[in-house]
């Protein structure tokens, strides 16, 4: 039984009525649900026996797994999110139908970074930021393994993208919170609450959406969520977007059976509440607004990138398989390949802000030799037929992402791509008797192998 406070309780009653609150709080003693979300571009069609009702490619599990010892998951299959937040699809599908360039705000982990690089149409750039430096490393991770080329990463406070006005289409702004959602799987957050906090994080999501409102052109779409319950930081908040930047609140279409609730506050403002005992995830808050008139896109001057020589560019073009979409940009002693229509944009960013990942590193330059990079194993535009692949077994996968040392005598020499299952895990030079390992260091996992 998780013990809540007398000011929570009495709170959440008053918002919720009370059968809504007994329903909630019976919700709280039944274990959390566990639900994931599957990448398309890496593993194709997948069929899901439970699925999430308003989620593409997304289904719950009967139980949770070791997804640590799971090559698959480190390869980027799939991602392990909270099945209320994966509504955010909803608000993106029935609003945007054409390219976009997006901005998530406050990203880390990466669970809605992710499903929007699989969600935007084709041809978006989307730009996922993390202030906290080793919750951004955690982002770039998952925005690397999901393999999408068309994504930036930055570390930076809101304030830093004042500076590009009308920059976006798109923001989504998961705002810090009270954690209430959270509670049953959570149990720092239930320490954690109290009224005062609750003031404190409302006034903080209004100066992060001062700070980034200029950023968005007129016209465009912003999604506001939080996982929590209470009316200051989400209807409360969503009215003040609208008057106080100005901005129209959007519907979104929702079927009956998915158990989403309405605004509980006696305004008009359509917003959407995720209540456990009424829809199967934890709690979460999210509404659409789009900015006051309408302007296009702010272009950014031309930066100065420099172009890789023909030279170089003939020896590893063949590593993706549609070269032509591509720039290849030198950037320190790495060789990165730009989308063509994001050129300008993404120099832009890496120009003015703390970048942690831009579109998709190809090759580390050592002397005249060129070293293909775990980012492009892990990317959806690899060409595998550039290089010898090698299929591993569940062991050998899970002594390569350990980062110990296997041998592939029977192999050519030179660099191989280790598939599991048909899915790329990363690169091995293999000198004979042995292959060194390519995984990255940072990433390995710290479990023995042999313990799963």
């Amino acid at each position: 039984m998780i013990e809540l406070c007398k000011d929570f309780i009495e709170r959440t009653e008053e918002l919720f009525g009370k059968e809504r609150y007994g329903i909630f709080r019976e919700a709280l003693n039944v274990a959390p649900s566990v639900s994931v979300r599957y990448n398309a571009a890496k593993c194709g069609e997948v069929e899901i026996g439970n699925p999430v009702p308003w989620a593409e490619n997304a289904g719950y599990l009967d139980a949770r797994p070791s997804f640590t010892g799971d090559p698959l998951f480190h390869a980027g299959c799939y991602y392990v999110q909270e099945a209320s937040s994966m509504f955010l699809q909803q608000a993106v599908r029935q609003y945007v139908d054409a390219p976009v360039r997006a901005l998530d705000l406050c990203a880390a982990p990466g669970g809605k970074t992710t499903h929007l690089l699989s969600m935007l149409p084709e041809g978006s750039l989307l730009v996922a930021n993390e202030p906290m430096p080793l919750r951004a490393q955690v982002l770039a991770e998952n925005v690397i393994k999901w393999g999408n080329p068309a994504a930036v990463v930055t570390r930076n406070e809101p304030a830093d993208f004042a500076s590009f006005r009308n920059f976006f289409d798109l923001i989504v702004v998961d705002a810090p919170c009270s954690g209430e959602g959270m509670f049953r799987k959570d149990e720092y957050a239930v320490q954690q609450w109290s009224v005062g906090n609750v003031k404190q994080c409302a006034e903080r999501q209004r100066k992060i959406l001062s700070d980034v409102w200029e950023a968005l052109r007129p016209g465009g779409l912003l999604v506001y969520s939080t996982c929590t319950f209470n009316r200051e930081e989400d209807e409360d908040c969503v009215a003040w977007i609208a008057t106080e930047l100005g901005a129209e609140v959007l519907p979104i279409a929702t079927e009956a059976e998915w158990g989403v609730t309405g605004n509980l506050t006696g305004g008009s403002e359509p917003v959407y509440r995720f209540i456990p005992g009424y829809t199967k995830g934890e709690g979460f808050f999210l509404s659409l607004l789009r900015k006051q008139g309408d302007a296009p896109l702010s272009q950014p001057r031309v930066q100065r990138v420099q172009l890789c020589t023909a030279k170089v560019k003939t020896g590893i073009e063949g590593w993706l398989d549609n070269p032509a979409a591509y720039d290849f940009i030198v950037r320190g002693e790495e060789i990165v390949a730009y989308p063509k229509e994001h050129t300008n944009a993404i120099a832009a960013l890496c120009g003015k802000l703390k970048v942690l990942h831009a579109a998709l590193p190809l090759a580390q330059m050592k002397g005249n030799k060129m070293i293909p990079l775990h980012t492009l194993a892990m990317s959806t535009a690899l060409e595998r037929s550039a290089f010898c692949c090698v299929e591993v077994e569940r062991e050998e996968a899970l002594k390569y992402l350990h980062r110990e040392s296997l041998a592939f005598p029977n192999e050519p020499t030179g660099i191989l791509l280790l598939t599991y299952k048909g899915v790329p895990l990363g690169f091995v030079k293999n000198v004979g008797n042995r292959a060194n390992n390519m995984y990255p260091s940072e990433w390995r996992i710290r479990k023995n192998p042999m313990e799963f």
